[in-house]
């Protein structure tokens, strides 16, 4: 078995095994067994950042490998059965059982992203129900689910976070509650508080995710890309003609931003760099930062030749309307932002404008938008989010001049892992009593790598100071 013949010559396969001592050989054997044992169960995607190790058995004596590779082996035998849940049903739902024996029962009412997340609350000593239900939850199912004992709850955004459930977490002896989303409009924070649940959410890792949705859904209506893929799918191309499909050169056109926080300032620098357009948008704050930025690429411009590009912060949401050639919504939603683009509001902007919605979809008055693009068929409208989420007004699906997506401007792989990552954080560090960073840098949780290098403070804690939670430093490591 040391020689092969293969073509016209003799390779040796194994001579380096069996010049090798006998240790070393089955070291290597070990570590071909173990992988081949993981890929068989299906696990191999779940471990693919550690290199596997172990120990086998030779002539009726088991041979241990170094202490290192001993204890890799020993984290993936953990987690392959931690992979291994358990399942009870609640409510004709299945919910499946991570670390049973977990001293802290945290409720997960859906499956997140990535393994951080879950590594984490193991790490922590945390047993963890997670539902496998792809529909929202009624009230009463995560009431249910807290049951009589319950320390924390991971949620998501379409949940109604209010009273009866906070009162059911408190009775139950919860402490913690993080919602899996950046917005918290559907949590009454009020009514944590005063029970004394610290609430978390998952900013600073949405803003390029949810920026590069947004100019997604500009370029998307400006070049009718809907329309078109739907044109080939149908087999209607039959012949290149010139006004096939015509569309908007956005190029030196003016893009207006309502809210010009992280998202908005970053689509508006995307935009301004990538298609040189000029800027106009309105927020009560003044972003100093965004300003300087769009200066910067000013002069670049200015000092090379080329056509600057102008921006200005205005005084108002219809001087941003009047001159834009495409706004991009990211406010707050409060009842000052609730149908913040109504008829009224619609009719101020240009008739073969783009809108863009990204932030909430209340934001917008949907049956005001739907009547507007019937009456304005050059006026394009690319929607991620919805008033009645996930329905739709009537007549809206109908039009072709509106782009829509199911609020996936944050869906990429590493911005969902990480808000998992950041959720999970924030549940188990308030049940391990370690309290809130104070100005965390998430990317030290989400880039951990592993669960023991993620600070032990909890990264984002909304009602940390009337709690008395924000006092702890954010470098803090286990």
């Amino acid at each position: 078995r040391e020689k092969k013949k293969v073509g016209g010559g003799r390779r040796r396969v194994w001579m380096r095994a069996a010049r090798a001592s006998t240790k070393q050989w089955l070291k290597r054997r070990a570590d071909v067994f173990l992988w081949s044992w993981l890929r068989t169960a299906r696990l191999r995607e779940k471990c693919f950042s550690i290199r596997v190790g172990g120990g086998c058995v030779a002539g009726g004596e088991k041979v241990w490998v170094e202490q290192k590779r001993r204890d890799l082996t020993s984290g993936l035998l953990q987690r392959f059965k931690m992979v291994q849940p358990t399942t009870v049903m609640r409510d004709g739902l299945t919910w499946q059982v991570y670390n049973p024996d977990g001293r802290f029962r945290v409720v997960v009412t859906k499956n997140m992203v990535g393994p951080l997340w879950m590594d984490l609350l193991e790490h922590r000593d945390c047993r963890f129900e997670v539902c496998t239900s792809r529909d929202s939850l009624p009230v009463h199912v995560i009431r249910n689910a807290i049951g009589t004992r319950c320390d924390g709850v991971i949620g998501q955004l379409t949940e109604q976070w209010r009273d009866e459930l906070f009162e059911a977490l408190k009775s139950a002896g919860g402490r913690a509650f993080s919602t899996m989303s950046v917005g918290h409009d559907n949590v009454d924070l009020a009514a944590a508080t005063s029970r004394g649940i610290a609430v978390g959410n998952t900013p600073g890792v949405l803003t390029e995710a949810t920026a590069e949705m947004a100019v997604s859904l500009i370029y998307a209506c400006a070049r009718r890309v809907v329309e078109a893929d739907e044109f080939m799918r149908a087999e209607k191309y039959k012949i290149w003609l010139p006004d096939l499909f015509i569309g908007k050169l956005l190029n030196n056109k003016t893009l207006g931003i309502i809210g010009a926080g992280r998202i908005g300032a970053a689509v508006g620098l995307m935009m301004a760099r990538g298609a040189h357009m000029n800027v106009v948008y309105f927020d009560k704050y003044q972003n100093k930062g965004f300003e300087a930025k769009l200066d910067t690429f000013r002069r670049a411009l200015s000092e090379n030749d080329e056509e600057p590009i102008e921006w200005e912060r205005v005084g108002s949401v219809e001087d941003v309307l009047a001159r834009a050639d495409v706004l991009t919504l990211h406010p707050n939603l409060d009842k000052s932002t609730l149908h913040l683009m109504n008829a009224q509001r619609l009719n101020i902007m240009k008739p073969d404008a783009i809108l863009v919605n990204c932030a909430r979809g209340p934001v917008i008055d949907e049956v005001a938008l739907v009547e507007h693009c019937r009456r304005n068929p050059h006026f394009f409208a690319g929607l991620d989010v919805f008033e009645d989420e996930p329905l739709m007004k009537p007549g809206l699906k109908e039009l072709s001049n509106v782009v829509i997506v199911p609020h996936i401007a944050s869906a990429t792989l590493w911005t969902r892992a990480g808000m998992s990552t950041l959720a999970a954080a924030n549940v188990s560090s308030i049940l391990s009593g370690h309290g809130a960073a104070a100005q965390a840098n998430v990317l030290h949780y989400v880039n951990a790598g592993s669960a023991d290098k993620v600070p032990i403070t909890a990264p984002a804690i909304l009602n940390a100071e009337p709690l008395g939670l924000n006092n702890i430093s954010p470098a803090a490591k286990l």
